[in-house]
């Protein structure tokens, strides 16, 4: 029988799908060495790395089937589903543990423990603190952390902090475990008295505090922690990215990018879809270009996250060729990706084009979302394409029942508008079931103008000021209007009593990147003022 071990075990450890591991499991049970506890357990371990319902499922019922399982049979497909989406079937398997000839031990206390965390279970976890209790392993410095992570995890900090004064041993996972619920959760002023009052901190103790200032929206604070961290990982370099992304400070996102590189961390796909999407945002398309052969270089894959912001990257950026180029070249497609090309064509105004490739993402089975119709809407507004935007506008909801928002009237709003159908475009606005919108009108508003509809414009304008008295974009398009139409006393009025009821024009901005340099500009009263730029990268 031992012969026959090495190349089974070979087999099931290569085992790369649940089919596989069946026929695995069908040779040991036709060679007889299924009654071999550690054959069994391997198909067992299975599950450990592939936490999917059905693997589980699966190796639950083969641990049902040995005959003679030990502790680490149990342990093994307790951890499985602790880490799994359904936390609480490790209970299941916990209690079955109880009733067999197997006695748990530190480990699957641990793990069980894990999993009512994973859920919030604190009922669960009280009545397993009892049993540690009684065989005597709560000093054991590993199941304490994971008792303190349950009561922290589930709202019972007193308790958490109690199991935490009375050991007699503790490290800073001890620390971090109660640390960690205060940031989860929000209690951003219980966390800084414990970081402060720790005696020993790592640098997940420091990502915790900035994670959670970030999450209570205190960008600055957590700026605070993180450059006073004596040692910082792809995490923290990745939060701070992320916070001022958030914050549409793009310009920090490439400044801290570049600090990023220069402390020699590595940056992942987190990292590279933040600075990617700064890039877009900025138009700076040197430093993209960058990062796509930073990308290539290290041989990362384009799929998911990465080809998404990457199309998007370049069609922002004004090279609708490169972002087609990356499209057909990256591995996987997900629907995000598909939308980013289709929203990056009808930006550079190729309707058309969005549509054939809305076809070929049909024909390849990806589900348009809610963001597709947006993006082809939109392509069909800039194009012009009235006949095309109305089926697709149709085809959202009788299809595939995309109930209508915002942004789709919007982009129907625009499309008529551009075409001169003022007054269908009129009577969508005010029939529409969703909530009446300043931005719908404003668009309406703009359309007016374009075709000097005066009479309209001056109805609109009124359900604006109704709407959002103290936008100025109101005021400076029915101003624009009136010049257009030479009543030079009718804008004087308007800005006499924008001036009146104190409404600022928010000045125009735009950015400019030359020799891998951003420049950003706003436009004043008379003047052009550049309050910054950016030096580029380490190249």
């Amino acid at each position: 029988m031992s012969s026959f071990l090495p190349p089974v075990l070979s087999t099931t450890e290569m085992a790369t799908s649940l089919f596989e591991i069946r026929q695995t499991h069908a040779y040991i049970l036709k060679t007889g060495l299924f009654h071999n506890v550690f054959t069994a357990n391997k198909l067992i371990s299975f599950a450990a790395a592939n936490p999917e319902p059905q693997t589980l499922s699966y190796a639950h019922s083969i641990l049902t089937h040995i005959t003679n399982p030990n502790s680490y049979s149990y342990n093994t497909l307790i951890r499985a589903y602790a880490n799994s989406d359904s936390p609480q079937r490790a209970l299941s398997v916990f209690d079955e543990m109880l009733h067999g000839p197997v006695s748990p031990d530190k480990y699957t206390l641990t793990f069980v423990l894990k999993a009512c965390a994973g859920f919030g279970g604190f009922e669960e976890g009280r009545q397993i603190h009892c049993l540690v209790l009684k065989i005597g392993i709560g000093c054991d410095i590993f199941v304490a952390n994971t008792l303190i992570h349950v009561y922290a995890r589930s709202g019972y900090f007193e308790i958490a902090r109690n199991v935490l004064e009375r050991m007699p041993q503790r490290d800073v996972v001890s620390w971090n475990a109660l640390l960690s619920a205060y940031t989860e959760m929000g209690f951003i002023e219980l966390a800084r008295s414990l970081f402060d009052e720790m005696d020993e901190r790592d640098v997940e103790s420091w990502n915790f505090m900035i994670s959670g200032y970030l999450r209570v929206g205190l960008l600055e604070e957590a700026r605070t922690v993180f450059d006073k961290m004596p040692l910082k990982d792809v995490v923290s370099w990745n939060a701070m990215i992320t916070g001022y992304a958030h914050a549409s400070n793009f310009e920090e996102v490439l400044v801290l990018f570049e600090n990023m590189q220069n402390s020699s961390v590595r940056p992942d796909n987190c990292t590279l879809v933040n600075i990617l999407s700064a890039c877009a945002h900025l138009g700076a398309l040197g430093q993209g270009k960058w990062i796509h052969a930073y990308i290539q270089k290290n041989r990362i894959k384009i799929e998911g996250f990465v080809a998404t912001t990457l199309v998007d990257m370049y069609a922002k950026c004004g090279n609708i060729e490169k972002a087609i180029e990356v499209f057909r070249n990256a591995r996987k497609k997900d629907v995000s990706t598909w939308n980013s090309l289709i929203a990056g064509l009808g930006m550079h105004g190729y309707g058309k084009d969005a549509l054939q490739v809305f076809s070929e993402m049909l024909l390849e089975g990806s589900e348009p979302n809610e963001v597709t119709f947006i993006a082809i809407l939109s392509a069909c507004s800039r194009a012009g394409l009235l006949h095309e935007g109305r089926q697709m506008f149709d085809l959202m909801l009788d299809e595939y029942g995309v109930q209508p928002t915002i942004g789709h009237y919007g982009c129907m709003v625009d499309l008529l508008g551009r075409v001169g159908l003022l007054e269908e475009a009129f009577e969508l606005v005010r029939t529409m079931p969703a909530k009446e919108d300043p931005v719908l009108w404003e668009s309406l508003l703009g359309s007016c103008k374009k075709h000097g509809n005066l009479e309209m414009a001056e109805h609109v304008s009124r359900k604006l000021l109704e709407l959002s008295p103290q936008d100025s974009a109101c005021y400076v398009q029915l101003s624009n209007t009136y010049a257009a139409l030479s009543r030079w006393a009718d804008v004087t009025e308007v800005r006499r009593k924008m001036r009146e009821l104190k409404v600022n024009k928010e000045p125009g901005c735009s950015m400019i990147e030359v020799d891998g340099v951003v420049h950003e500009f706003l436009a004043g009263e008379g003047m052009i003022l550049e309050p910054g730029k950016y030096d580029g990268f380490l190249l």
